[in-house]
């Protein structure tokens, strides 16, 4: 059994759940409409779930912002000296100043907690677009969802070619937008909450290409993914779009473009 397996099986569950409560409310148990309410009902969950570590790592950015300059200015003082002492006195007023501002050293822990969760999402998505029952999604219900359509294109299908201009228009909706919603959270709304102020230039490029690269990659994996998963991204998309607002709106990090807009500067 993978680590996944597990992650897959609860989030399945929810998706049974929600087409079970679904159906019960008199939904047809085959229709598009009922299934996208399922993923959405899924996206929902999990992120909600995750909210603690948005939460942690909205502060940890914070506390890494405060603590920046005297981090820089300490470096600084003690660029030149490499004798045993000094690197052991480097060290002590390096952990002193993370302490101070409240810094873990388990910062990429929020990263690496998720990183199984969006690859079990997207395992349970292909899966049983592809007619593959995993845990509470069974036999009777992947049925459901395989028959199941969005403007007569059925979920399962998966590429920008198909029978007729609706699915192309189906499929080229839906991957161009989940591509703008990335484009627009990664540059209006992630890239002015970050601070760049003495980040090698390499890394600065890096973040100006982000939306790009992000939009573009959607739009190309649009081409080879089901319609479920593009109806997902998109569901996922929107919400983490609104979630980066709220943070560059109430709670932008010390330092960058989005913290001088909201002092008025």
């Amino acid at each position: 059994m993978s680590l996944l397996e597990p992650l897959s099986h609860a989030f399945a569950a929810i998706a049974a759940t929600a087409h079970s409560g679904l159906v019960s409310l008199g939904a047809n148990p085959a229709s598009g409409t009922t299934w996208l309410l399922c993923i959405a009902a899924v996206v929902v969950v999990v992120r909600v779930a995750l909210l603690p570590l948005v939460v942690h790592g909205v502060r940890l950015a914070h506390a890494s912002a405060r603590a920046r300059p005297m981090l820089t200015d300490l470096t600084e003082r003690f660029r030149n000296r490499t004798d045993p002492e000094s690197r052991r006195e480097f060290l002590a007023e390096r952990r002193r100043i993370s302490a101070e501002h409240g810094m873990s050293r388990l910062g990429c822990l929020s990263v690496l907690v998720q990183l199984p969760i969006w690859l079990a999402l997207y395992r349970l998505m292909a899966d049983v677009a592809a007619g593959v029952p995993v845990g509470s999604m069974n036999l009777e219900l992947v049925s459901a969802l395989g028959a199941a359509t969005l403007l007569g294109v059925p979920l399962a299908e998966r590429g920008y070619l198909g029978v007729g201009v609706a699915h192309l228009a189906v499929v080229a909706g839906l991957a161009g937008t989940a591509a703008v919603l990335a484009y627009v959270t990664q540059k209006y709304l992630v890239a002015p909450n970050t601070v760049l102020a003495g980040v090698p230039d390499a890394m600065v490029q890096a973040q100006h290409l982000m939306p790009a690269i992000s939009a573009v990659g959607l739009l190309v994996a649009g081409g080879v993914v089901p319609v479920a998963l593009l109806a997902y991204w998109v569901i996922n998309a929107t919400w983490t779009l609104g979630q980066s607002a709220v943070v560059w709106r109430w709670f932008p990090t010390p330092g960058s473009p989005a913290a001088l807009r909201a002092a008025g500067r």
